[in-house]
């Protein structure tokens, strides 16, 4: 899946790369960030949310931990695809 979403982004002469790896990185910034917060809703602070709101932030842990490998796989190739060591 991830190299069909990495063809998308990239022409024959490989000059979107770095749009790739830009997009790549904020990805894992965002999925980092939402993982943490998830991670702290369900289990540092869960007295203060709802059963309902707990199970959310359960499902939404396992969702950006999917996004964050997939994001990682996207850097990878976009590295590699501009020389940079992957």
């Amino acid at each position: 899946m991830a190299l069909a979403v990495a063809d998308c982004f990239v022409r024959s002469d490989g000059s979107n790369y770095d749009k790739l790896l830009l997009i790549a990185n904020s990805l894992l910034i965002l999925s980092a960030l939402m993982m943490v917060v998830s991670i702290t809703m369900s289990f540092v602070f869960p007295h203060y949310f709802t059963i309902s709101v707990q199970v959310v932030a359960h499902i939404v842990t396992i969702v950006f931990a999917g996004v964050l490998k997939v994001a990682y796989v996207l850097r990878c190739i976009g590295r590699k695809g501009l020389g940079q060591e992957v």
